[in-house]
């Protein structure tokens, strides 16, 4: 990422593993997405990994750069207090520019249900969100991610979709 970008509005996405992050590059080759202003970082090897990889390289140059945003895309595992687990791990002055995102289970299984491959699914999401709607994000696997996503409209979608950078 250049000096100069960031500076600007711009995202991170921390993926856990490959099926998170073929997720994520499916969801930045859609059309309406603005690719540039999204960096997908490399994999983390596991869930506890992101969180540490996000709280030991990450804090620091965020509050460097206060327009930086991050997405820390999981597994939840159907483990209901991942969520809360890993907001314990991000610091209250920037909790209003990290999101954490992830498939209910696993990402396999969501594959499996929809019958796509990841990058199809990505793409998908990006529809959805670039759309308003909620047609794959409404499944019972991604259900769990509602109250991150409404968090995200305000500050991240102005930003990533084309169609939205026209209408500022």
């Amino acid at each position: 990422m250049s000096v100069d970008k960031k500076y600007k509005p711009h995202v991170l996405v921390l993926p856990e593993d490959s099926a998170n992050r073929q997720i994520a590059n499916g969801f930045i080759l859609n059309s309406n997405v603005n690719e540039p202003v999204i960096q997908i970082l490399p994999i983390a090897n596991g869930w506890k990994k992101v969180v540490s990889n996000f709280t030991e390289n990450h804090v620091s140059a965020m509050r460097r750069f206060p327009k930086r945003m991050i997405v820390l895309l999981i597994d939840f595992d159907q483990d209901e207090d991942r969520l809360t687990y890993v907001k314990q791990h991000i610091p209250s002055d920037l909790e209003d520019r990290v999101f954490i995102l992830g498939v209910f289970s696993e990402p396999e299984r969501l594959k499996s249900d929809i019958k796509r491959n990841f990058e199809q699914i990505g793409e998908a999401l990006a529809t959805d969100c670039s759309d308003n709607t909620d047609e794959l994000w409404g499944h019972n696997l991604l259900r769990c991610n509602k109250t991150e996503l409404d968090r995200m409209i305000l500050a991240v979608k102005p930003h990533i979709f084309t169609e939205n950078k026209r209408m500022l």
